[in-house]
């Protein structure tokens, strides 16, 4: 890579823009599917922006593909106006160094651990979060929750129904 990057100058160059000015690079290996694509736009609307798109001089999305994507969907598109933040990173016509910057940024998100995450939603349901809200916040269906939460299946289904006066645990009648 020619010269040592300034570790500032992408922040300095934060500026929101119309989304149809970016495009995608032609090399990027990640994908994801609708349900985390759903999630993310969940994420979005719960958090806020959070994270800026990264962009070559000429537009070209280093990171946050899925980002730009999503934003082009209801109901981003229309509570975002078509805009959306960036922050570009010259390397100089380097393309391998843009290469670099895709895959480091995907790589670098890492992956979430089960011990963790089994911590993370006992918490939740501890503090008295609904198995409706943690899926909906964490884009989990409530088997996954259901494995990650420690409960039995008769608690866990107690939990799901607390909730919802009308319905009732189903009886199983045998004949005698």
């Amino acid at each position: 890579m020619a010269g040592e990057m300034n570790l500032f100058a992408p922040l300095g160059s934060l500026q929101w823009v119309d989304r149809t000015m970016l495009h995608a690079n032609d090399y990027n290996p990640n994908k994801v599917s609708e349900e985390n694509l759903r999630l993310l736009t969940q994420s979005i609307l719960t958090n806020g922006w959070t994270l800026p798109i990264v962009v070559r001089p000429d537009y070209t999305i280093i990171d946050g593909f899925h980002r730009w994507t999503v934003s082009g969907r209801e109901p981003l598109l229309s509570k975002l106006g078509g805009k959306v933040p960036v922050v570009i990173v010259d390397h100089h016509g380097d393309e391998s160094a843009d290469v670099y910057g895709t895959i480091t940024h995907n790589r670098a998100r890492g992956t979430h651990l089960l011990e963790p995450m089994k911590a993370i939603v006992k918490k939740l349901l501890a503090e008295g979060k609904s198995v409706q809200e943690i899926g909906k916040e964490l884009g989990m269906r409530p088997e996954e929750i259901f494995r990650l939460s420690g409960f039995t299946r008769d608690e866990f289904l107690d939990l799901m129904t607390e909730d919802h006066a009308s319905y009732s645990r189903a009886v199983i009648y045998k004949k005698m």
